[in-house]
Order: structure tokens, then sequence, then C-alpha cells
């Protein structure tokens, strides 16, 4: 009997052995990835999609310039109405030449990105001479080409230019002076005296109008031609 007890004892104990709680299981892990690497290709994104953003902020089109005395500033020069007259002002007995591309408005490059339909440009023969495109047959006034260029004078951050009996762009005629004015519409009677509104003069092809503010005055005003072809 004893001998049996033994044996069972001994069964017990065998099957004890090596029971009791398994040790935990350990998981493998990866490779540690470098912190360094995750950090720099984060900030190199970030300044990535910063600097397209400023890019396309800095590249999108601005406001279109506001119409200037009923004259508007287009993204293209028109061709269907196509003519020029000249302008001269004459000031303290010298001619005043006008700013080369008054009218055309550029961007941060110098490139044009509008055209009013009445504007000047630069080069030989151009000087003083106002090219009149539009999409349409209208009529334009001296009066609306000084309206163009005190509006692309303030785009400028330049003062802007008045057309009346006591100014004429930036001069101021004071009592002792006058605006004397001609018209000369080439058709062989020469510069004619003009003593109405010089705000109301009708801009004609090949016309040229001269603004003089005497004293002294020029009794017969400078010649002027038109480009070959113009």
């Amino acid at each position: 009997m004893a001998t049996k007890t033994k044996a069972k004892a001994a069964v017990r104990s065998g099957k004890g052995k090596g029971g009791g709680r398994r040790p935990p299981v350990r998981v493998k892990s990866g490779p540690d990835v470098p912190l360094l690497p995750v950090v720099v290709g984060g900030i190199l994104l970030v300044l990535l999609v910063g600097m397209i953003a400023w890019i396309i902020y800095n590249n999108k089109p601005g406001p279109a310039p506001a119409t200037a005395g009923g004259v508007p500033c287009d993204a293209l020069e028109h061709t269907q109405t196509h003519y020029h007259a000249a302008l001269q002002i004459i000031y303290q007995g010298a001619v005043t030449p006008l700013p080369g591309n008054l009218g055309i408005v550029t961007d941060s490059s110098g490139n044009a990105s509008c055209f009013y339909w009445l504007h000047v440009h630069t080069g030989q023969g151009q000087q003083n001479v106002i090219h009149v495109e539009s999409p349409k047959g209208d009529t334009f006034t001296l009066g609306q080409f000084f309206d163009v260029w005190s509006a692309w004078n303030k785009q400028k951050g330049d003062p802007a230019v008045r057309l009346d009996a006591t100014h004429v762009a930036t001069f101021a005629v004071s009592t002792d002076q006058k605006l004397v004015i001609y018209i000369d519409l080439q058709d062989g009677k020469g510069p004619q005296p003009y003593t109405g509104d010089p705000r109301a003069i009708v801009l004609k092809s090949h016309e040229v109008i001269t603004l003089e503010v005497t004293p002294p005055e020029v009794t017969k005003p400078p010649a002027f031609s038109f480009p070959s072809g113009e």
C-alpha cells in the first residue's frame, strides 16, 4: 500500500515538472527607426509646402485697373479702331514730353499686363503720340486721355494730373499765365487757335493738339511729324 502511494505521488510530481506559470512570450520587434531623418524630412516638407504657397500667392493676378474716364484697360491691344493723335505740352517755351508707356500697366517683372484704350508707346518717333485702340468705334476726348494718365500715375505712386483752365498735367497756370490751345488737323490749314473746353477736344487721326502755358507765347507751335506708316 505504501508503495502505490509513493508511485502516485511520483506521478503527480511528474505532472508538475516544468509546470506552473509559463514565461512571457517575447514579440520580436523590427529594427529601430532613426529619429533625426524623420524630423529633418518633416521640416523639409513643411518648407516645401510653404514655398509653393508663397509662389502661388505672389503670382496670382492682381485686381484689374479701374476704368478711367470710361476707358477700360484690357489685356491685349485692340485693332478694330486704331489711329494716332499727337499732344504737345509747352511750358516755359519748351515741349514737355509725355511719359513713355503712359496708359500701359505692367506687372512686377515689367511685363505689360493691360493696355488702356488710350496709351503711349516708347521707341523712335513715338514720343507724344497717343495710340487710340479700342474694340469698337467710340469717340474719345483729350479729357479722357488725361483721366487715363492720372489713373496710371496713381497706380505708380506718382501725382495725379489735371486738365482745365488752370491746370495742364502737373503744371498749374497762375494768374499771370494763360493757357493757349492750338489744333492742327493736318488739312493744310496749319495750327488753329481753340478757345473751348480743352477736355472736350475730340481725338482724331493725325490731329496735333498743342497746349501752351504762356508766357512766353510761341505764336506758332513747333511742327510735328508722325512716324512713317502711322
